[in-house]
C-alpha cells in the first residue's frame, strides 16, 4: 500500500546520471562527497546537537563492569555506542568496549570484545513488508546495521508484535534500538527495532 503511493522524483536515472546533470546546470553538490551519515550534523558533533536541540544536558556518570564495581567516569551517555574501545579515557589489563547503556542510571557497562557477541536478539515495532505474518521458523537474511553484509539467521514471529532471530554466526554489538532489517533474496520482508 505504502509503494504504490511512493513517487521517486528522479524516476530510472542512476546516481551517476544525476550527477553528470547536476554538473552540467552548475549544481555546487554534483560532485560531493557521499553519506551515509546526518548530513546536517556539523563536525560529527552528535551529542552537542542533541544537547542543543533538546536543551537536555547529558552529565557525566559512571563506567562499570558487569560486577557493578566502577572503572571511571564517561563524559555523558550519548556520546557512546554500544562496540565501542576508542575515546573511553580508560585503562586496563585488557581492551575495554561499551556493552551496554544504562540511561536510566546514567552508567554504561564495559566488557572484553568476546562478549560482544551473541546468537539471538529481539525485535518489535515490527513491520512486515512481503507478507502479513511469519507463520513459522524461517531461514531469511538479515542486517543489524547499514553497511553490514547480510547474516543467514531464522526468524521467528513470537507474537503479534515481536520478531526472534537466531543467526548462524554470533554478531558483533547487537544494540537495543537500532533496527534489524530482514531480506529474501532481493526482496524486504521487513524488520523491526532491537529490543
Amino acid at each position: 500500500q505504502q509503494l504504490s503511493r511512493t513517487l521517486f522524483p528522479l524516476g530510472i536515472l542512476r546516481k551517476a546520471e544525476v550527477r553528470e546533470i547536476a554538473e552540467e546546470y552548475g549544481c555546487a553538490d554534483a560532485r560531493k562527497k557521499e553519506s551515509q551519515d546526518i548530513c546536517f550534523v556539523n563536525n560529527g558533533a552528535y551529542a552537542s546537537f542533541i544537547e542543543q536541540y533538546t536543551g537536555k544536558k547529558f552529565e557525566p556518570g559512571s563506567f562499570i563492569n558487569r560486577r557493578g564495581e566502577v572503572l571511571g567516569t564517561h563524559k555523558g551517555i550519548i556520546r557512546y555506542t554500544v562496540g565501542q574501545h576508542k575515546g573511553l579515557g580508560i585503562s586496563s589489563a585488557e581492551p575495554l568496549y561499551v556493552c551496554e547503556l544504562l540511561p536510566e542510571e546514567n552508567r554504561i557497562i564495559l566488557c572484553s570484545d568476546s562478549e560482544l557477541y551473541t546468537k539471538n536478539l529481539d525485535a518489535a515495532r515490527i513491520n512486515l513488508i512481503a507478507c502479513d505474518s511469519i507463520t513459522s521458523p524461517v531461514k531469511l537474511s538479515a542486517k543489524i546495521r547499514y553497511r553490514q553484509k547480510e547474516q543467514t539467521a531464522t526468524v521467528e514471529q513470537i507474537e503479534a508484535d515481536r520478531l526472534r532471530l537466531e543467526f548462524e554466526t554470533p554478531q558483533r554489538a547487537v544494540t537495543k534500538g537500532q533496527s534489524v532489517v530482514l531480506y529474501d533474496g532481493n526482496c524486504v520482508v521487513g524488520g523491526g527495532v532491537i529490543i
